[in-house]
């Protein structure tokens, strides 16, 4: 039953930052919302456009993503893990609602999709890496760290890594060419 409690416990601090996010957008920076942006017809079409080449992709990739998953790893074997699992939930679950705020506004119901397609098939990946994590920092000291643990969320990042320089610009261009 402790189980069920805390995956409620760790949803309970995504939705307020998601909540967050949407009024976020909505009541502090509407008026930016109304000039071009990422969800321009500009945007996409200059996306749809470029050459993304997968080997420098990759190493801004690296940058990018693995920082927020080191840095949360490194939290995590600290007295702080419970509370930085805390702020990288709510940080998420306010990003997320800023973008998909965002999205909506420009672009309606194909803003939906196109953040959906966005962060397809690589975030399959990243999610089931970070909740390992989380879960990890949330459920300590009943939860261990372990060699399978380190094993799977290096496997399930690299994989990310991989499937995000590769197989999602193909995906987006398809996407764009469609709308």
């Amino acid at each position: 039953m402790r189980i069920l409690h805390s995956k409620k416990e760790m949803f309970a601090l995504f939705l307020p930052g998601f909540l967050l996010g949407i009024l976020y957008v909505n009541f502090i920076v509407k008026q930016y919302i109304a000039e071009p942006g990422i969800f321009s017809t500009y945007v996409m079409r200059q996306y749809a456009s470029v050459e993304i080449i997968a080997g420098e992709y990759m190493l801004y990739l690296i940058r990018v993503r693995l920082f927020p998953a080191v840095l949360l790893a490194g939290m995590s074997f600290t007295k702080l893990r419970k509370l930085s699992a805390a702020g990288f939930l709510l940080w998420t679950g306010f990003s997320s609602g800023m973008l998909l705020t965002m999205a909506v506004i420009g672009m309606g119901v194909k803003g939906i999709l196109l953040c959906i397609v966005g962060v397809l098939p690589h975030f399959l990946c990243y999610i089931p890496a970070c909740i390992v994590v989380l879960w990890y920092c949330w459920m300590y000291p009943q939860n261990r760290w372990n060699r399978q643990k380190t094993v799977f969320v290096v496997l399930m990042l690299l994989m990310g890594l991989i499937l995000e320089a590769y197989v999602n610009p193909v995906w987006m261009k398809a996407f764009l060419g469609i709308l």
